[in-house]
């Protein structure tokens, strides 16, 4: 049952009386490293003092974007600096750990980045396969493409145009959190799609997922599948995406290339010790994607003006953080609260431009301190065909209401009034910001259709756009002057039992909260480079 992707969805499942199987204490002796080098490989620097214009952070919404800004190693030294770079560092006495501006559960980290870019001034003068290193800023030599291999590649691409993979070190999240941690990997996926989506709006350019592509074809392209370039067979790389970034709109299609050598670097042990967790072996091998034709893009949904709140871009993409603590106390109004789920909304613009498929999550929100608008549940509902199966599918108590405090565009309905602040934090594993927070939500996913429909590979897809939805929601509490907090620990199956849920037609996969947050004054903070 477990080696079909809906049996480990079900056996990694939290209940009340049951946590998803984990280690149980943490082993701190094998705690990984949480930087992939690749020994033997260049280290191409990459340079920090060069002058940025002003991006206005609205502007990186835009369906139109800016002018596409030349490929060159400075613009793709700031690309990686806003998406998947170090953004601080804390210290608490002798013991020092790193931020990154793309978040991951348990601040973990299990995603790799790799560009395969054409010659670039300062970079190489031949086509290549890059790892991108966060702790040195700097981009590692894995691969350089033959000449033949390099114009198959790009052949048919604007001038400009690069690729980006993405991969997953699953060991890093199953350390801490054992079976469940192969979920949290797709999460980070997603968050890290549209942080790279996000960077790239500051330069004009778009971020597509080639969803056609072979699983196969994705890892020999970044090469994870070279079995001696990774010695520790629990710490290997699971390929997980590859995205096109190009400079505007491209439907142009990338034929897969698989370099067969001139690759270099062996990969750094991370842990000296691991727990085995077959399990996440045979989910990852269920989801591998077959190859493709791409889904339709999402449809524009609602069109509001939230632009024009003056935030420098670049700002808030580096200052993201997770909240540990909210106060508990402070509310924010009905029209900032619009605001953020607004852009939660998919359409023709970044971040979700990027996904080749219809939107399936869905928010169910636990309103506590929103000025003007009463405390309850409620559901934004962020596709419109799907409006009438989750009025079948929840309890039919629920009052499906549209608040007249927010605009009648806003596909947000009331199903409940009530104080539900003990139920949000009870839900979340009794995690209490989920309560002291203006609002915590459960990202409800259409589930079992979509799975049934293309096949076991769409469910990390589910996951995908689940972390997009959250990376969009830290930003936007960032703007907001708040801040969020992503939380994969939820007690599955109660949730759908709370909404009415039967069955696997909507899951739940992924809650986030939003609050005021309380600052842990025993910490110090320390600038993301010297």
């Amino acid at each position: 049952m477990e080696k079909t992707i809906r049996g480990y969805h079900e056996r990694t499942k939290h209940h009340f009386n049951r946590f998803a199987k984990s280690a149980g204490q943490l082993d701190w002796a094998t705690q990984p490293e949480p930087f992939r080098r690749f020994e033997g490989a260049r280290l191409v620097a990459l340079p920090r003092d060069f002058e940025t214009e002003p991006v206005d952070f609205d502007e990186l919404y835009s369906a139109t974007g800016r002018a596409p800004a030349e490929l060159a190693i400075e613009t793709i030294s700031d690309f990686l600096f806003h998406s998947l770079a170090i953004s601080a560092w804390k210290a608490m006495g002798e013991v020092k750990w790193e931020l990154r501006v793309n978040p991951s559960s348990g601040n973990l980290h299990p995603t790799e980045g790799y560009l395969v870019l054409p010659a670039v001034e300062g970079i190489s003068d031949a086509a290549g396969v890059f790892h991108y290193a966060p702790k040195e800023h700097g981009l590692e030599e894995r691969c350089r493409l033959t000449v033949a291999a390099g114009k198959k590649l790009f052949a048919g691409l604007p001038d400009g145009a690069f690729l980006f993979g993405l991969s997953s070190v699953c060991w890093r999240e199953a350390w801490k959190y054992g079976e469940r941690a192969f979920r949290y990997c797709q999460h980070d996926t997603g968050h890290a799609i549209a942080a790279l989506t996000f960077a790239a709006g500051l330069f004009g350019w778009r971020v597509r997922v080639l969803g056609g592509w072979p699983q196969r074809s994705v890892d020999a392209l970044l090469g994870v599948d070279r079995v001696d370039d990774f010695p520790v067979s629990e710490e290997r790389e699971e390929g997980e995406t590859l995205l096109l970034v190009s400079p505007g709109p491209c439907d142009a299609d990338v034929t897969p290339v698989a370099p067969k050598a001139g690759w270099a670097g062996v990969a750094n042990r991370l842990s000296i010790d691991h727990h085995p967790w077959p399990v996440i072996d045979e989910a990852a091998a269920a989801t591998r994607h077959p190859g493709g034709v791409d889904h339709e893009s999402p449809t524009p949904l609602i069109h509001l003006d939230v632009s024009g709140r003056g935030k420098d871009a670049r700002t808030i993409l580096r200052q993201r953080r997770s909240g540990v603590a909210f106060d508990g106390k402070s509310g924010v109004h009905v029209e900032r609260f619009v605001r953020i789920l607004t852009r939660c909304l998919p359409g023709p613009h970044p971040p979700f431009l990027s996904l080749p498929w219809a939107p399936t999550v869905h928010l169910a929100l636990f309103v506590h301190r929103v000025d003007d608008l009463a405390p309850g549940i409620y559901l934004l509902v962020r596709e419109p065909a799907a409006e009438s199966r989750l009025r079948e599918a929840m309890r039919d108590d629920f009052t499906w209401e549209r608040p007249s405090e927010v605009p009648e565009e806003l596909p947000l309905f009331r199903l409940a009034l009530g104080d539900c602040q003990e139920l949000a934090e009870q839900l979340s594993c009794g995690q209490e910001i989920a309560g002291s927070s203006f609002f915590s939500l459960g990202m409800i996913a259409d589930f079992a259709g979509p799975i049934a429909e293309h096949g076991d590979w769409f469910w990390r897809r589910l996951f995908w756009e689940a972390g997009m939805v959250g990376q969009v929601l830290y930003l936007e509490a960032e703007v907001e002057g708040a801040r969020g907090t992503g939380i994969g620990c939820y007690f599955d199956d109660p949730v759908h039992e709370l909404l009415g849920l039967a069955g696997e037609e909507f899951q739940s996969l992924y809650h986030f909260t939003v609050g005021i947050p309380v600052e842990d004054t025993r910490l110090t903070t320390l600038p993301a480079y010297d």
